[in-house]
């Protein structure tokens, strides 16, 4: 096909530019053969709210940014409703959570592996999420450190959270330096989506 006749056609089209549809697009488009449609309901994320970690105080309890969904209901709350808040805007989730990055529970890729979905066991999906990051603390076991995500410590830690930590290990609590290593279980610190203090967007930089 020639340039003028693609122009209003593409091999691709990813409805949704939350963390997998950014991946999925970024990936495809790095072929220029191919013209890839990258498609989002919600607005841009180079906005204050989303580049300041306070701003998810603001968009959590609000449509801000946000689907604001509700659960079914839920019998292990006595048949209440939970709320799950939902990014609904570049980015997605992930321009909402006050740029933590966590990857989720190990055990529940393991489910799902398990319940008949071959392949999203949490070996087999360690080695991506390796990939995926350019972490700051070095190589390990579960970190890699020559992809295009940058993962960092806080810059400026408040120290009463060193205190909280320190009361809750008194109360025999497991704590953590790592909720993305061998155990996510445990009280700590979370590392974030940051490069010199500062919100990191594969996008932006």
């Amino acid at each position: 096909m020639t340039g003028a006749s693609r122009k209003n056609n593409f091999d691709y089209i990813i409805v949704g530019a939350g963390s997998g549809g950014c991946v999925v697009a970024n990936r495809l488009s790095a072929n220029p053969a191919l013209q890839v449609c990258l498609i989002e309901a919600g607005g841009d994320d180079d906005q204050m709210l989303v580049n300041v970690p306070l701003g998810m105080a603001a968009m959590l309890p609000t449509k801000i940014n946000n689907y604001g969904y509700q659960t079914v209901p839920q019998p292990g709350l006595n048949g209440r409703k939970g709320y799950q808040p939902r990014g609904r805007v570049l980015g997605g989730s992930s321009s909402i959570n006050a740029m933590c990055y966590i990857r989720g529970q190990a055990e529940d890729y393991d489910a799902w592996a398990a319940d008949s979905a071959p392949g999203w066991s949490y070996d087999d999906v360690l080695p991506y999420f390796k990939m995926s990051e350019c972490n700051e603390r070095g190589e390990d076991q579960y970190h890699g450190v020559s992809g295009p995500l940058n993962v960092a410590d806080h810059r400026s830690p408040n120290p009463v959270t060193d205190l909280f930590i320190e009361a809750a290990a008194e109360q025999q609590h497991k704590t953590t330096n790592d909720f993305n290593g061998a155990e996510q279980e445990g009280v700590g610190r979370y590392q974030v989506n940051q490069k010199d203090g500062r919100r990191w967007s594969v996008a932006r930089g």
